[in-house]
């Protein structure tokens, strides 16, 4: 699948003290960089669809986001609630940190519009 890796980069929160055009922030909190699309790296990302396509979600822009690759992994098809296994520590780079998070209520909100 092509996706306008640019569009979606640009979606993941900038982090502060580091250069946004090399690294950013996933919605778990975990830094990704730029160069590390789909690479099984220490800051490695992929594009996850927020409403899994298991679901019935697709490639809508409103429904894709830079994702840690493990983050994604732990992440799976699950939604709006789901897993995740790393965030930054601006000390020790990424660490494990297992926890439950959710999809916010604005971004829920949009995909219901979309695949109700």
């Amino acid at each position: 699948m092509d996706f306008n890796t640019e569009a979606i980069w640009d979606k993941a929160r900038k982090c502060e003290g580091l250069p946004p055009d090399l690294f950013r922030l996933d919605a778990c909190g975990a830094l990704i960089m730029r160069d590390k699309y789909g690479k099984e790296n220490p800051y490695g990302w992929v594009v996850d669809h927020i409403y899994p396509k298991s679901l019935g979600g697709d490639d809508n822009i409103e429904n894709l986001r830079p994702l840690h690759y493990k983050n994604n992994i732990s992440k799976a098809d699950d939604y709006p609630s789901y897993t995740a296994v790393l965030k930054y520590d601006g000390n020790k780079g990424n660490i494990e940190n297992v926890r439950n998070l959710t999809v916010n209520k604005r971004v829920r909100e949009i995909l219901k519009k979309l695949y109700s």
